[in-house]
């Protein structure tokens, strides 16, 4: 079915092809439509004296370029995001720190979400860079109408928080709520059967519970515990308010309006648009007659940046930078997911490379197939042997993402990094009831006693549960025994603080699970200095996505509706219902990528989640 849709999906997008050319528009004046809309975004836009950066606290931040699939979709959509990578963010920043025609930067919080999808992590690294550019004596401004705890996490490093007169400050704590399947499961009659190793593996409990296991409740409150107080650590270190007032602060007002805000020291005006714009003008030395201050933003200044400024370095000496982001999968894996055959592919290449010197493995991932990070972490290991691999974790790095990290030369998190869960488990599904009470029976003939071990017609017997039991104990030891080779950790130890428990990563600091807290700029410092390149060396960053002439015309028929993202509808969040109906939606996705050739995983709770 799903392939007599794409079919049809492609034919209709042919016969549209088809149309265009036929009504005058040709093969050739297509691709030179595409091109020329490229390259009408490769004019580089010109900075002033005395200019500021505006940076859109809502534009999307990610880890890893978007493939050229994406782009395309993005383009002939009209959907075009907003968005930079991580490492471009904090080098733009770094940059804007240097140039001397930049006095300040510009943090426009007037619309919601800060950063996508971007974690408490990735916030700490850019709020960094924030922190030196301010350190310098340039100005930073910040100014919003509803601030979320993101979003004013990021924003209280300013030098001036203005607030809009009927705006408000949400400073009201942290919390998970993870949702609970195994309600609905049992009343469509969908049978599930687990088996793990670990008390602290939460990932299985929304199929087999109603609310948190005593277990996962202690973890997930010691992990929200740890990133708030990371939170009201750093806010208050800007604003100079004392962490326990601001618990006071969530414990009895939760959301502040701006009067409120700014007694409490949160903002040091409550202002208009119109008034930021008047100040800004004068920062910038604007005249009277521009309509606004001199400004660039943040995506069109990081365009220039290599050009304008001093170059990017050029060396004979690689550092190559590998991006894991997402779910790991077995195989190759699809865009967003860490497909392990080519991950390890990636790092067989940059092992033979001899212009490579060393390797940063950023990892954003909460794990996956078992079978598929145990590829991975072979490469790695065999890496390791011959140039310095440095593993940096993001927003998360957990289960098969520590997995992947634990044989590395060093670990760098940051303090309110998600990682460890070090554990294992199995999902085995029987459609028994749903099928019986349709009227669906089914019998066998079989020459073995376990030969339909796999079948979904009825539940897994003990025997059977006993041999999958076995794989999952024999893989966790597996496990048990990498970490403690890679880390130097007696076995013993390491059981003691695994158990599929996930930690923070300043938890994971004091364990020994993590060597340093820092950023993606720190993990690459130190592996140009393991590898003594001193200040010699360039960034090469992999996975290498294909051109978009690749992406057009590298495809067949049966995938065309991927390139022209002709997929599943993703669900806008609009209010917070539909944010609920897209969680659920995460929750059935993560199902999907659930390909392990032994069906057996080292992931996170699916829906583990800090809000």
């Amino acid at each position: 079915m799903t392939n007599f849709l794409k079919q049809t999906v492609a034919s209709l997008i042919g016969s549209l092809l088809g149309l265009f050319i036929f009504c005058g528009i040709s093969t050739t004046g297509l691709l030179f439509l595409l091109f020329a809309i490229a390259a009408s975004q490769d004019v580089k836009p010109v900075v002033k004296d005395k200019s500021v950066v505006v940076f859109d606290l809502s534009m999307n931040i990610t880890d890893r370029e978007p493939s050229a699939g994406e782009v395309l979709q993005e383009t002939l959509s009209g959907s075009k995001k907003e968005r930079l990578i991580l490492r471009k963010v904090l080098d733009t920043l770094e940059k804007a720190r240097r140039d001397p025609k930049i006095v300040g930067i510009y943090l426009d919080a007037t619309n919601p979400g800060a950063g996508g999808n971007i974690g408490f992590a990735s916030l700490k690294e850019i709020r960094k860079a924030l922190e030196e550019f301010r350190a310098d004596g340039k100005k930073i401004t910040a100014y919003g109408q509803d601030w979320g705890k993101k979003e004013y996490y990021l924003s209280s490093v300013a030098d001036t928080i203005v607030l809009n007169p009927l705006g408000s400050v949400e400073v009201n704590g942290l919390s998970s709520q993870p949702m609970f399947l195994a309600g609905a499961l049992q009343k469509f009659g969908i049978g599930v059967q687990v088996v793990r190793v670990g008390k602290f593996k939460g990932a299985v409990e929304p199929l087999i519970l109603d609310k948190l296991s005593p277990e996962n409740r202690q973890q997930t409150q010691k992990l929200i515990d740890d990133v708030w107080s990371e939170w009201r650590t750093t806010v208050g270190a800007s604003r100079k308010i004392n962490p326990q007032k601001l618990q006071a602060i969530a414990d009895s007002q939760a959301i502040l309006e701006a009067p409120a805000a700014k007694t409490n020291g949160l903002i040091d005006q409550v202002a208009y648009h119109d008034q930021v714009v008047a100040n800004l003008k004068k920062l910038t030395a604007s005249g009277k007659d521009d309509k606004t201050f001199r400004q660039v933003g943040l995506i069109e200044y990081a365009q220039i940046l290599n050009k304008s400024l001093s170059a990017e370095r050029e060396s004979n000496n690689k550092i190559a930078v590998v991006y894991a982001e997402g779910e790991i999968v077995d195989g190759n894996g699809e865009a967003g997911q860490v497909g392990g055959d080519r991950f390890a592919k990636i790092f067989n290449k940059i092992r033979q490379d001899k212009d490579v010197k060393a390797v940063v493995l950023r990892i954003n991932s909460p794990g996956g197939s078992a079978t598929a990070s145990e590829v991975m972490q072979r490469e790695v290991r065999l890496t390791r042997e011959v140039k310095p691999v440095v593993v940096s974790m993001g927003d998360i790095a957990a289960s098969g993402g520590y997995w992947i990290a634990s044989d590395s030369n060093r670990i760098f998190a940051e303090p309110n990094t998600i990682t460890g869960s070090i554990g294992v488990f199995g999902i085995l599904f029987n459609g028994q009831k749903l099928a019986n009470d349709n009227g669906i029976t089914w019998d066998v003939v079989k020459t073995a006693r376990y030969a339909d071990t796999q079948t979904v017609a009825r539940p897994k017997s003990p025997q059977e549960l006993a041999l999958y039991q076995r794989s999952v104990n024999r893989i966790y030891n597996t496990f048990l025994s990498k970490v403690s080779q890679g880390r130097k950790l007696p076995e013993q130890k390491v059981a003691e603080i695994a158990q599929g428990r996930v930690w923070s990563g300043v938890a994971a600091k004091q364990i020994g699970l993590v060597d340093e807290i820092g950023g993606l700029n720190a993990a690459v410092q130190y592996a140009a200095k393991q590898a003594k390149l001193g200040k010699d060396w360039q960034l090469n960053e992999y996975p290498r996505e294909s051109s978009l002439g690749e992406s057009l015309f590298g495809k067949t028929v049966e995938d065309v509706s991927t390139v022209l993202g002709i997929k599943e509808k993703q669900i806008k969040v609009s209010n917070p219902l539909t944010a609920e109906f897209q969680k659920l939606q995460q929750e059935l996705g993560a199902f999907q990528s659930m390909n392990d050739p032994q069906g057996i995983y080292a992931r996170l709770p699916f829906n583990l989640k800090i809000e």
